[in-house]
């Protein structure tokens, strides 16, 4: 049996909890401190809290310590590490190798992205030393994908939705060395969405302030058969940084599209227990996002940048039909109400927007029409009715029960038993007065006990097997139930199948010999790690270089050429340019070097 996996972000354990309740077999979140986006850390207390929530369901809760890690600060790690297991923690996201050289608990240890998880030599590297899971690079194929099935046993996870980063994860240098914020310490200050113009060697102008390094988001809904064909296991949303609403929305949605795909096929199954009830129509394209690519799940393609904005341009409407002096009309099926936030690209292609405070049918009122024209394209950013009625949705999730009713001498045997397999059994003692109405007790006992409350359990089957029926008060026919439910639930807790892991500290071949700052080694057990793989440390990590002048500081599958159609393997270019080309900012220029054999560009400082 093929077990999915689908794994949704969480900033807070409000977050989780909603991911859970909207179908997520696990979820991910920042420790207190060590997680790639140190603005959405969580305490020791609230982790705990969501692992007990989500084993109830047999969700896992993953919990991120993946940025690199200086040397006063490992002592630190390791002892946090300890603390999230000894809370049932199910596996810990690391990038720093020197975690690998620590005296860890039994807990699985997931390669992060961040760890550059891009080559088949990298990843069975990877998995000979003990690391459970390799989340794999965003920028890899289908078929890239596929051939590190081929070679490889461990679990693969892969971004199926969210926002991109430009760079190879865990190689980029922009922020550290313009800001002193470092990505790899998870307090990236974002260049890749600033604007820039485009440069050529004599400083001509080629484009002028676009956002050229900003990517669309990632949605990959239309390619997930394809993706547990290749040997995917778990799908992951992006969006520890979003908010509530963006997390029930976008894991509603791929519950959907999972279960669809799990109905059609009986070599699949999901990861966690529970149906999912949920009482809104799922759309990603009414939360945060700046259009959506596929990257290169198929190969390269055009059009997968948002060069015009950075910001969330949301779903789109229609085209203008008409525009008078106070209004203009929208050629749209969906419906317009007030406070929804539209937005289009003026005649510049600068993103424009604004909070409709009128409106009648399709008819938008206002006193700034800006430089609208018959045939601009409208999109609704901000959709208030689908925020409304996700700030109030209580989607619930709930796990199969069947009770049964056995007569004993002094009352009754309850048995119940889920889907899992896990069971339970109460001794129910009372008078056993035989009912004036046997057949309406028979039925308020099977009403009664049909019901689940608010429990996590929905009880799907009842069977009664008394001698002849006996009165029983609708209260006691409830305490009974609630307490034997209560008793699976704490059954189901008990018997929660947590795995453990341990990693193998013996030599195995690293694919290189040499190291520079790309390793993104600061601290002596990451540097020890190295050289046990016979691997030489020849440059620390770029946080601890004394000067960065002339260095790489991002690589990129992503092509600003190819985007711009003047790559020069495209025979059909119009546009010659005088290379080298730059970026600049306004401030200071960026040199731009074109990896043409690889498909790659880097920038240079």
């Amino acid at each position: 049996m093929n077990k999915l996996e689908l794994l949704s972000p969480a900033k807070d354990i409000e977050c989780g909890i909603a991911a859970i309740n909207c179908g997520a077999d696990a979820v991910y979140v920042g420790a207190p401190k060590f997680g790639a986006r140190a603005a959405v850390g969580n305490s020791i207390d609230d982790i705990a809290k969501l692992v007990i929530y989500a084993h109830k369901f047999w969700a896992k809760v993953y919990v991120t310590v993946n940025t690199i890690i200086y040397e006063d600060e490992l002592e630190e790690v390791q002892q946090l590490i300890h603390q999230l297991y000894e809370i049932g923690t199910d596996a810990i996201i690391i990038q720093d190798m020197g975690i690998l050289g620590m005296d860890l608990p039994p807990i699985p240890l997931f390669a992060s992205t961040q760890t550059h998880n891009y080559s088949v030599d990298k990843i069975k590297f990877l998995e000979q030393t003990g690391i459970q899971r390799i989340i794999l690079a965003r920028e890899l194929s289908l078929e890239q994908i596929k051939e590190i099935r081929k070679h490889t046993t461990v679990d693969l996870e892969f971004f199926i939705h969210g926002a991109l980063c430009v760079c190879f994860s865990g190689q980029c240098y922009f922020s550290q060395a313009t800001t002193e914020r470092s990505a790899n310490r998870g307090e990236c200050s974002q260049p890749c969405r600033m604007l820039y113009s485009l440069e050529d060697s004599e400083g001509k102008v080629i484009v002028k302030d676009k956002y050229l390094l900003s990517l669309k988001d990632l949605n990959l809904s239309t390619h997930l058969t394809e993706l547990i064909d290749a040997g995917i296991s778990s799908f992951k949303i992006e969006g520890r940084l979003k908010d509530i609403s963006y997390v029930k929305n976008v894991t509603a949605f791929y519950r959907q599209k999972l279960d669809a795909l799990i109905a059609n096929d009986k070599s699949l199954a999901k990861s966690s227990s529970g149906k999912v009830y949920i009482d809104f129509k799922p759309d990603p394209e009414k939360t945060f996002n700046r259009g959506y690519t596929d990257y290169f799940i198929e190969g390269r393609k055009k059009e997968i940048a948002s060069p015009d904005t950075q910001k969330s341009i949301g779903k789109y409407l229609g085209k203008v039909k008409r525009i008078e002096k106070d209004f203009f009309e929208v050629s749209t099926k969906e419906i317009l109400i007030n406070d929804d936030g539209i937005c289009y690209f003026d005649s510049k292609n600068v993103l424009q927007g604004m909070i409709i405070s009128k409106v009648n049918n399709n008819r938008v009122y206002s006193d700034e029409l800006g430089d609208l024209k018959i045939g601009t394209k409208i999109y609704r950013n901000r959709d208030h009715q689908f925020i409304k009625d996700l700030s109030k949705e209580i989607s619930t999730r709930k796990i199969r029960a069947k009770l049964e009713l056995n007569e004993t001498k002094e009352g009754m045997f309850i048995s119940a038993n889920d889907e899992d397999g896990n069971q339970v059994s109460i001794l129910c003692e009372f008078v056993k007065e035989p009912a004036n109405n046997p057949e309406q007790m028979y039925k308020t006992i099977e009403k009664q006990m049909l019901k689940s409350g608010d429990s996590i359990f929905e009880v799907k089957d009842v069977q009664i097997n008394l001698r002849q029926t006996y009165f029983l008060p609708v209260a006691k026919l409830n305490e009974f139930r609630r307490e034997v439910l209560n008793q699976l639930e704490a059954e189901r807790i008990k018997n929660y199948p947590r795995q453990s892991s341990q990693i193998i500290k013996s030599g195995h071949k690293y694919p290189g010999d040499k190291l520079d700052y790309h390793g993104n080694v600061v601290n002596s057990k990451a540097e020890k790690f190295y050289a046990d793989q016979g691997v030489e440390v020849v440059e620390e990590g770029f946080e601890k270089l004394s000067s960065c002048k002339g260095k790489i500081i991002m690589t990129t599958k992503y092509c600003i050429k190819d985007q711009l159609g003047i790559c020069p393997q495209n025979m059909c270019s119009q546009l010659k340019v005088k290379e080298p080309l730059f970026l600049a900012d306004g401030k200071r220029k960026y040199q731009l070097i074109f990896n043409c054999k690889n498909c790659e560009m880097s920038i240079k400082l």
